[in-house]
Parts: C-alpha cells; structure tokens; sequence
C-alpha cells in the first residue's frame, strides 16, 4: 500500500499502467517502514515529485524479466549482473546462497522476497529494502 501511495504521489500510476512490459522490484510495507520517517515524508510532498519519481523508477526495468532470467545474467556474469533500470542508472545483482540480493547506487543492499508475480502488464519481484540511486 505505501508503494502505491508513492506511485500516486509521484503521478506515474498512468505510466505504470502502459503497455509495458515492465519489471517491478517491489518493496514491501516493512521496506518502506525502514526508510527513515522524515526523508520518506519529504518525498511524498508535492514538491518532491520529480525526486520521488527518480526513486521509483529506480524499481522499474523494461521488459519482462523474470527471476530466472536476473539469475541466469548473474551465472553469465561469473557471479554479478548490471541491471539498466527505466530512470537510466543500475542495479548490480547477485547471489548470497539461493537468494538474488540487489545492490544500489550507494551500496544499500535488498533481497528478492517474492518472485514472479505475474501483471497485465509484466512482472512484480517483491524486495525487502527500497534501493536508493
């Protein structure tokens, strides 16, 4: 539900509604709840929609990439995977056992949860930590 709150906030409900295919690293409720409180309430104001949009894109990849796909991009990779997201920067993926862990930008790090959830149009992955460009 905070994902949602934010895609509103951000005004991209109608781009994530497109044709897509489009892939979601979702975070949960209880990542959302890990971001610290005022930096989570300053980017749903108004005047941080463009910030706030920046974040959520962040989340997002073109295509319908599913969890076996970032897998096999890390086997290739001999262990890591650059993945481009839809806001131009990139998540590095990897393994840590049998779990993908995403690494962002500033090095924060979330793990897939959930995988494969299908959507009308592409695909969600539930992540444990908002990732941060």
């Amino acid at each position: 539900s905070t994902l949602v709150t934010a895609v509103t906030a951000a005004g991209l409900g109608e781009t994530l509604s497109g044709a897509g295919p489009f892939t979601v690293f979702a975070p949960t409720n209880a990542a959302f709840a890990k971001v610290d409180k005022a930096t989570m309430d300053g980017l749903l104001k108004p005047e941080a929609k463009d910030k706030l949009g920046a974040l959520l894109n962040y989340h997002v990849v073109s295509g319908n990439v599913k969890a076996a796909d970032v897998a096999k991009l890390i086997t290739d990779g001999k262990g890591t995977a650059t993945i481009k997201t839809v806001n131009g920067a990139n998540l590095k993926a990897s393994m840590d056992g049998d779990k993908i862990v995403l690494t962002d930008a500033k090095g924060g790090k979330s793990s897939i949860t959930a995988t494969d959830i299908s959507a009308s149009n592409g695909v969600v992955h539930t992540i444990d930590t908002v990732v941060m460009p």
